[in-house]
């Protein structure tokens, strides 16, 4: 029996109308898949210095809060925040346009200065580098900053991955008993690019 042109329309009307549920229950469904998800960043540590300690354990400490899976890779001079003893890291304001600071004591007007010291005055005095990091030193405490081995166990209080380049460790002739034990995990950069690249975020610092 034929179909009816009416009956070809009430098809093709219950079709397009099964299209557009299946859509839409996809389309939910995906949202649904996204929200369930847990956030993945990878961070590259390559700098070693007090300051740029900062940056990799501050976004590392912070993400792991939040709940997402965190892994950061450390390597060349980045290495050196994995060792045991963070007590000799430094600053280095040479060649640091962003280095000039405030003095984190006196009164209000000398504390207010900008010490925009030229480079060639700075590479001449002896001991500048160690005056300089002595005076962030002591301007971290004064700000209630926490330190950079407090923010290290809170990454690793959040269950943060730290993981140390083998390339770097074999180049500097580092000893595993360099490294705080909490470093499961030594590997390449042919190990660490597949998790960077399913990362939801993938810094480089």
């Amino acid at each position: 029996m034929n179909a009816t042109p009416d009956s070809e329309a009430l098809d093709a009307l219950i079709s397009r109308r099964v299209d557009e549920i299946l859509a839409q229950k996809l389309e939910q469904k995906l949202e649904e898949l996204k929200a369930a998800k847990t956030p993945l960043m990878t961070i590259i540590a390559t700098k070693g210095t007090l300051d740029w300690a900062y940056p990799p354990f501050i976004l590392a400490s912070t993400a792991s809060a939040l709940g997402w899976d965190v892994s950061v890779f450390f390597t060349f001079y980045g290495l050196q925040l994995l060792r045991k003893d963070l007590s000799g890291l430094k600053i280095s304001p040479l060649g640091n346009p962003g280095m000039p600071m405030k003095m984190p004591f006196g009164p209000d007007w000398f504390k207010g200065i900008d010490w925009n010291i030229p480079n060639a005055v700075q590479a001449t005095i002896p001991g500048f580098e160690s005056l300089a990091t002595t005076l962030m030193k002591q301007t971290i405490r004064d700000k209630g900053v926490a330190g950079v081995e407090e923010l290290r166990e809170a990454c690793l209080e959040g269950g943060v991955n730290l993981i140390g380049c083998q390339m770097t460790v074999d180049l500097f002739g580092f000893a595993p008993d360099d490294f705080i034990p909490q470093v499961k995990e030594f590997c390449g950069a042919a190990t660490f690019l597949p998790l960077a690249k399913d990362a939801d975020v993938s810094l480089f610092i």
